[in-house]
């Protein structure tokens, strides 16, 4: 069986998603680190109550959720989802095609 490779466009479309979710987890994690550090001073929580401090972090969290449950393989449309963590993964389970090769 000869092996399976993304087209240039597919290999495009994978590479902006990796893009955009390894951007995004630095900048949430960095918006955790400083809305944690500082909350108290912020106002947003008290020793009994996380408020809206676990709003805010809820909302920080969810788009991180939205981009891992978006991605499908690009040559099957298979949800490759939590199998990838913020690279997708060498290739894919359903169709077999390489996702990682050049």
């Amino acid at each position: 069986m000869t092996p399976k490779y993304l087209t240039p466009e597919q290999d495009h479309r994978l590479r902006r998603w990796e893009w955009w979710n390894r951007n995004y987890f630095i900048v949430a994690f960095v918006a955790l680190i400083i809305l944690l550090v500082f909350s108290s001073q912020l106002g947003l929580s008290s020793g009994d109550s996380w408020g809206p401090l676990g709003l805010l972090i809820g909302l920080i969290i969810t788009p991180i959720i939205i981009l891992q449950l978006r991605l499908a393989c690009p040559a099957c449309g298979h949800k490759i989802g939590w199998q990838a963590k913020l690279m997708a993964p060498d290739q894919c389970k359903n169709c077999g095609t390489f996702l990682r090769a050049r």
